[in-house]
């Protein structure tokens, strides 16, 4: 692998994509330490340790609602634009025939995509600021109505401003613009953890601290086993004869991946458990006794770790087998293959070549579905085993790490070939 990344490198284009993506990061951390006025950053750091929920929240925007920055949402309303496009498409036909259009419908799609960001970044922005407001640990210094509309609109400003550096990293085909810009922010938080870990650190403390390099180090070959991880289903094309000419016959196979649907189960999790804990937020203060009796209860049963990390676990495997739906459909392969006049050896086409992958998908889903959801709330147990949170273990940015190294490394290594190709 370094070998390949070397001699891309050498290559010109490449290099000025890769210096320029090195660029545009740099450039989106610089944005990330620029504070809005009227917040104590440090009451706003102290809320967000003492609400993991809302620490979740804080993963996917790369860090910057815990300083409260021009982009203190990240790009996480374009995430939501993004799922709400891909679930209509299952429910609107005619966004599913756009879908099916090829360039021209997606470059479609994403205007579309572009546009929903910016209402959702103010319904967003409001409802965050509306959090901070109602948590009475005195966030903000100041509330009157034209310094929280400027804060709305400053933070959905810095949204569109992510959106658009994303957009650019993506076009020079080294990465995933928006997940380059989320793993920039988990690798700029290390250093912070690290220190924070050595500062409290004594020599008792010496096995536990070498368990969570080791449990770090497990995490990482887990999570390349599993990404990388493939079912190949033997597929069989039948010969053809047109006149004198024979062709067909050919022996190829199906990839069925064992993670299909990557960290988007994680992203659906943490959004239905983030709703309740928004909600709760709200009614904390209301004058109605029953009520924001029933949200305190809320808000502590969200924060008792067993509950909180068996419902995550749930709704991850839950959504992995959704979302893996969603991607996947075994009729359609099923047909294509008969018309293409493949078959899997031993299985007939038609309805039964759809059934037998069916079971295979879900046999093999349920791996990658408990996988994710153990990476999930792996913080939780580590947590709960060592009962020290000052170096948990954050499976699911090892995940996002992981898994954009590995596409950015793929985007690279296609793109030098291409190179390579081109010279001669």
């Amino acid at each position: 692998m370094w070998d390949k990344l070397k001699n891309a490198w050498k290559i010109p284009e490449v290099r000025n994509g890769m210096l320029f993506v090195m660029a545009m990061m740099v450039l989106f951390r610089v944005a990330a330490h620029i504070p809005l006025p009227g917040v104590d950053v440090v009451a706003l750091r102290r809320f967000f340790e003492a609400n993991q929920v809302l620490g979740l929240l804080n993963l996917f925007s790369g860090g910057t609602l815990e300083n409260f920055s021009v982009v203190a949402l990240g790009v996480a309303p374009y995430i939501t634009a993004s799922i709400i496009f891909q679930l209509l498409g299952m429910i609107v036909p005619a966004i599913e025939e756009i879908q099916k259009e090829g360039e021209a419908g997606q470059r479609k799609i994403n205007q579309w995509t572009r546009l929903a960001t910016v209402p959702l970044a103010i319904v967003q922005s409001f409802a965050l600021i509306s959090v901070l407001r109602s948590s009475g640990a005195n966030i903000l210094t100041r509330s009157d109505l034209l310094h929280l509309t400027t804060l709305i609109l400053t933070v959905t400003a810095g949204t569109i401003f992510l959106m658009w550096i994303g957009e650019l990293i993506s076009e020079k085909k080294v990465g995933n613009g928006i997940s380059l810009l989320i793993f920039a922010g988990i690798v700029a938080s290390l250093p912070s953890i690290i220190q924070r870990a050595f500062i409290t650190y004594d020599s008792s403390q010496l096995i536990t601290y070498l368990a969570y390099v080791a449990v770090a180090i497990i995490t990482v070959v887990g999570v390349v086993f599993i990404t990388e991880g493939q079912r190949n289903v033997p597929v069989q094309y039948a010969r053809q004869i047109r006149g004198t000419a024979m062709g067909g016959g050919v022996a190829s196979t199906l990839p069925l991946r064992v993670n299909m649907s990557g960290v988007i189960p994680i992203i659906f999790a943490i959004s239905i458990i983030l709703f309740p804990s928004v909600v709760g937020q709200f009614f904390v203060r209301a004058r109605t006794q029953w009520i924001a009796d029933a949200a305190n209860w809320l808000l502590a049963a969200l924060q008792n770790q067993t509950i909180y990390g068996a419902l995550y676990f749930v709704l991850v495997v839950g959504f992995t087998y959704f979302y893996t739906s969603v991607i996947f459909k075994p009729d359609q392969i099923a047909e294509n293959l008969q018309k293409q006049g493949g078959f899997i050896p031993g299985i007939r086409p038609g309805a039964p070549t759809s059934s037998y992958l069916t079971n295979v998908l879900n046999r093999i889903t349920l791996a990658g579905a408990l996988f994710l959801g153990v990476i999930a709330v792996l913080p939780v147990m580590i947590q709960g085993f060592s009962g020290s949170s000052n170096f948990a273990i954050g499976g699911t940015s090892l995940l996002i790490v992981v898994s954009v190294v590995i596409e950015s490394v793929k985007q690279i290594e296609s793109q030098a070939t291409m190179r390579e190709y081109d010279v001669y």
